[in-house]
């Protein structure tokens, strides 16, 4: 009997010690409350508006520069000398400049064919162009395939150079930098490089070169990525919006203001001499065109961006792929900004407002700013006002300047403005990992320099009967579980709950929904449902 009665009060042990520890918590909530936790949030909301400010002014002054360029038809072809090349009848085809195209690969087999053909179709003097494939694949029987398309171009007569190595150091900078070394490559006077996914159009070079030759300070033509894949699921479409915004606006700006913005790596043509100057290709960052760019610029070079050259690329369609490639394109700006701050600060060949303009806008407010208040104003400042009403972020810095940055971001990609809820909150969970990057390339730790290839499906490229196929509404479960997404979530939830019973602040429909977007991608679901275009 007396052992039935101890086990019934065990129950209400167990109730008691809960709400003991419960009390508890409470009573030091309250303690370190007004103390700690104000201050300190207040501070938090103060940092994060001044960093949204700096970013809205960033978005304004690029929109009024592309208004600008728009109205007063700033054309590169009136800014910059440009005639067409023709022949010339004393020297033929030697009065061609010679032309290096470098395809740096690894293991592409879904891709290889798509890019080498697109560039042997290149339209150049046959006599004047080399084809480079800089093959770094691993895997024999997709390097057996690679060099089979190689000889059966070379057997068509174009001059095609297949070219290996034996380690993959430096991954794509060290395999660009060891094709630069060939004895052939002494003769050309410039060098395309297109990425193993990237198909140019066989105009490519006629519509670039001429830029090159006619105006001897220009060390750099960049054209525009097409995404052939971007209606293939919501994620592309996300992607899209993202990508149009910085080819529209900020190359635009970059190219039509200070003749600099960063080499994208790809769909773009150097002039040797500019490469060599700057100290050829690097591998001490994950972004080695930026890097090239960046000391290209120190050295006086100008570059052009020619935003009606569009060349076909595709889009990372797995999560898995897309996070990879963020925490290249985040962790390798921040750690490159580390490394030559200082650099550009001393710097006396170009002027003090292109300094500026390098070390603040294109750097510190667009690389580093941009992705950390994404995510610490919006996904952990702002929900945990709701737990501390005390604190309260003014109307303009929570709902007038984001929705104008938003709507700012939104014009590149004018078809996707209905999309335009579902990529907000689409960047805010990616912010989290950008963010992370982002840290991890200023403080030089951990992933630091880790570089995974973008794997290619070629999704985009097939025929039309695959590309209706790929509208058919699908999940696709990733392979692991994303802690910091998921912890994310639960606080957003948790502030939301509170918010619903609590609150004053009305955030928890936006807390719900945002906390939804990071649960999705936690769990490594991605709704790929294919929105009308």
């Amino acid at each position: 009997m007396d052992r039935l009665s101890s086990t019934a009060l065990l129950p209400e042990a167990f109730q008691g010690t809960r709400d003991d520890i419960t009390q508890q918590m409470g009573i030091v909530w309250e303690q370190i409350r007004t103390p700690v936790v104000v201050p300190l949030l207040r501070l938090s909301v103060f940092l994060c508006l001044v960093m949204s400010v700096m970013l809205f002014v960033e978005k304004v002054y690029m929109a009024v520069v592309i208004v600008l360029v728009k109205l007063f038809r700033w054309r590169p072809e009136t800014r910059y000398k440009w005639e067409p090349m023709g022949d010339d009848a004393e020297l033929g085809n030697a009065g061609y400049p010679m032309v290096l195209v470098q395809i740096p690969m690894y293991n592409e087999k879904e891709v290889y064919q798509l890019s080498i053909g697109a560039a042997c179709g290149l339209s150049w003097p046959s006599d004047r162009i080399i084809i480079q494939v800089l093959d770094d694949s691993t895997d024999p029987a997709i390097k057996e395939l690679v060099q089979i398309e190689c000889r059966r171009w070379a057997s068509k007569g174009v001059n095609i150079k297949y070219e290996i190595r034996d380690n993959r150091n430096g991954y794509k900078a060290g395999a660009l930098k060891e094709g630069m070394k060939h004895s052939y490559v002494k003769h050309c006077d410039y060098v395309a490089i297109f990425d193993a996914d990237f198909q140019p159009e066989p105009d490519f070079l006629w519509r670039t070169i001429p830029f090159l030759e006619h105006n001897p300070q220009i060390g750099l033509v960049q054209g525009r990525w097409k995404f052939a894949n971007s209606n293939e699921c919501l994620m592309t479409r996300m992607q899209e919006m993202s990508l149009d915004y910085h080819f529209t606006v900020e190359q635009e700006v970059g190219s039509s203001t200070y003749a600099f913005f960063g080499f994208n790596g790809t769909a773009g043509v150097w002039r040797i001499a500019a490469l060599n100057e700057a100290g050829g290709w690097k591998d001490r960052t994950t972004v080695e065109d930026m890097d090239l760019a960046v000391r290209a610029s120190l050295k006086g070079w100008k570059f052009i961006f020619l935003g009606d050259l569009k060349v076909k690329s595709e889009l990372p369609s797995t999560l898995k792929a897309y996070r990879y490639q963020q925490h290249r394109w985040s962790c390798g700006p921040a750690n490159l900004f580390r490394k030559m701050v200082l650099e550009i600060a001393k710097n006396k060949k170009v002027t003090l407002w292109t300094k500026v303009h390098v070390i603040y806008s294109f750097f510190f407010v667009r690389k580093i700013v941009a992705h950390i208040v994404t995510f610490i104003f919006y996904c952990v400042v702002i929900p945990a006002t709701v737990l501390v009403p005390e604190v309260q972020v003014p109307k303009w810095g929570l709902v007038y300047i984001p929705s104008i940055i938003t709507l700012l971001n939104a014009v590149g990609t004018p078809r996707s403005l209905h999309l335009l809820v579902f990529w907000i909150l689409f960047e805010n969970v990616m912010s989290l990992h950008r963010t992370k990057a982002t840290f991890i390339g200023l403080l030089e730790v951990g992933r630091v320099n880790e570089w995974v290839v973008t794997e290619k499906l070629g999704d985009g490229m097939k025929t039309k009967a695959a590309a209706k196929a790929a509208k058919i509404p699908r999940i696709r479960i990733g392979e692991r579980l994303h802690l910091l997404e998921l912890l994310t979530g639960a606080y957003l939830v948790f502030c939301g709950c509170y918010d619903l019973a609590f609150g004053k602040n009305y955030y928890y429909l936006y807390l719900f929904f945002q906390a939804l977007a990071f649960f999705i991608v936690g769990f490594g679901y991605v709704g790929t449902f294919v929105p009308h275009p």
